[in-house]
């Protein structure tokens, strides 16, 4: 299945962001790569932060942001990060595939410092500036599997769930000020992290990536391909555009339909 989305195009603007700073994590590949270019689009000034610092040096380089090489499973190299922010897009992920009595134990720990600690401890740092101001935007990138779960990934579906909470806790606490939190929903998103997945699947089960991607990923959405970084990244853009500042403390869905069932 193709899509009108190619790889490398940047989604359209759906605000006016000149004069917002925003952070994104994970910003340097995948849907965090999409987010900056588009918010970038869209006017605002990006702060890149990644693990992987020639990444996040690329990324910015393209968006004419600034880069921050750090790991956020690291609680004190946070500090370092700015704290005069916008717009806090919490989109740095890992997965892990093991059955429960299987997992390891610090894996499952680093998942949670990374997609539950880490974004908890950056609204700390955050949210003050936001609050002063009178108006931000916290946009989690989570997950179909915030919403709903699958064996073998206890620490991905565990951290997703937390992140929802922590979305909606944001959302009750910074409505008195302006601030909007929302998680947005996809489904299997063509990422780096998808296509180790795939390759992984198709070695284990013995067949073909196609048959991978189109009978395991895809079995239960109704739209029949990946969803691609930049329609993820249009949702994100949009919601921090000018006719979204009623809606706060939802999950938007971009599952293909597998919510629906």
């Amino acid at each position: 299945m193709t899509s009108r989305f190619d790889a490398g195009v940047t989604a359209p603007p759906a605000a006016d962001l000149s004069g917002r700073t925003a952070m994104v994590t994970g910003g340097g590949s995948g849907i965090g790569r999409a987010v900056a270019r588009a918010l970038a689009a869209a006017g605002a000034d990006v702060h890149v932060v990644d693990v992987d610092a020639e990444a996040a040096k690329a990324v910015a380089e393209d968006t004419g942001g600034r880069p921050h090489a750090v790991d956020l499973a690291d609680a004190g190299a946070l500090e370092q990060l700015p704290s005069e922010v916008d717009i806090l897009v919490n989109n740095a992920g890992l997965q892990h595939v093991a059955p429960l009595e299987a997992f390891p134990p610090e894996r499952f720990a680093q998942i949670q410092k990374v997609m539950v600690t880490a974004p908890f401890l950056l609204l700390r740092r955050t949210l003050p500036h936001m609050y002063a101001q009178g108006w931000g935007r916290v946009v989690n990138v989570s997950s179909v599997h915030g919403l709903r779960a699958s064996p073998y990934k206890a620490a991905y579906v565990a951290a997703k769930h937390a992140l929802e909470g922590l979305s909606k806790v944001t959302a009750l606490e910074g409505a008195a000020y302006g601030v909007t939190s929302n998680c947005v929903n996809p489904g299997y998103v063509r990422t780096p992290l998808v296509e180790g997945q795939i390759a992984d699947q198709a070695e284990a089960h013995g067949i073909p990536e196609e048959r991978v991607v189109r009978e395991v990923m895809l079995e239960r959405s109704a739209i029949k391909r990946l969803i691609e970084p930049e329609e993820v990244a249009g949702l994100a853009v949009w919601l921090c555009g000018p006719h979204t500042g009623y809606l706060t403390g939802a999950s938007l869905p971009v599952d293909g339909g597998w919510t629906a069932h």
